[in-house]
């Protein structure tokens, strides 16, 4: 192993911090405004470096946004020809049905990776963090308080085991960890009971998404391969993307439609 990689190595075994994603975010906000207070003061051949970096950046990231963009186009459909009678210069003429369509797989695969889903609930109640963990006691005096409960529930892999006692901070109860979710198929109108392979985005935080907590309008992954869906190209498809529309810990169970 090459000398300078003991920090990737340290990342490996012991994982990152749980506020990792939090403090890089916030890294990234902030570097908004120390690019513009640079920007003011650069003068000279410096400043036209920077003026050409921005200018190719500013242009990928306009290409980026038009091709997640909707376009229109046209479908032939038997509902759309008129009933009755029809003049003569339009019988040749086939019903033509205006649908909003993606132009191709690859860029359905990176709305899917940038994180733009069409989903039904598009907005949530945002939970406090007091709802969301409940702080234990710990110690011989019980003053020490760095041990939190969650109380929403919660999906973890098959292999997961437990960190020993004096680790573990965030404690995920037996009773509320769910491994299937009843997911409604919108188009078929069916229900199926499927794997939860995920959570890929919870939206109160990435800190949930990391512990994998399911709450109202969370994006979870479930397996689909029973379902018997095939991509274009005729390969099966093994997992989908869903969105919980219920609240598990109040019902017991995870209720969630497939994003189709």
């Amino acid at each position: 192993m090459p000398q300078g990689e003991h920090i990737e190595l340290h990342q490996k075994r012991h994982g990152r911090r749980l506020d990792h994603e939090e403090r890089k975010r916030k890294r990234e906000a902030r570097l908004v405004h120390k690019r513009s207070e640079f920007a003011q003061k650069v003068h000279g051949l410096r400043a036209k470096l920077f003026n050409q970096t921005r200018f190719k950046e500013k242009a990928a990231m306009r290409k980026e946004i038009n091709m997640h963009q909707e376009k229109s186009a046209k479908q032939k459909s038997d509902d759309a020809v008129p009933e009755g009678a029809v003049p003569a210069y339009l019988l040749d003429r086939e019903g033509v049905s205006r649908a909003k369509v993606l132009s191709n797989t690859i860029k359905q695969k990176r709305k899917e990776k940038a994180g733009k889903w069409d989903v039904p609930i598009p907005k949530v109640r945002p939970i406090a963090e007091d709802e969301m963990f409940k702080v234990l006691r710990t110690g011989k005096r019980k003053r020490k308080q760095w041990k939190q409960m969650i109380t929403k529930a919660t999906f973890v892999g098959q292999g997961f085991t437990r960190k020993p006692p004096k680790y573990e901070r965030y404690i995920r109860p037996m009773a509320m960890r769910f491994t299937k979710a009843h997911v409604t198929h919108p188009e078929l109108k069916c229900t199926f009971n499927l794997d939860i392979i995920g959570v890929k985005k919870n939206p109160q935080g990435s800190m949930y998404t990391t512990l994998g907590v399911m709450t109202k309008g969370s994006i979870i992954e479930v397996n689909v391969s029973d379902l018997g869906l095939v991509t274009p190209g005729g390969k099966i498809v093994w997992g989908k993307f869903a969105q919980v529309t219920n609240n598990p810990e109040l019902d017991g169970c995870v209720n969630a439609v497939l994003l189709v």
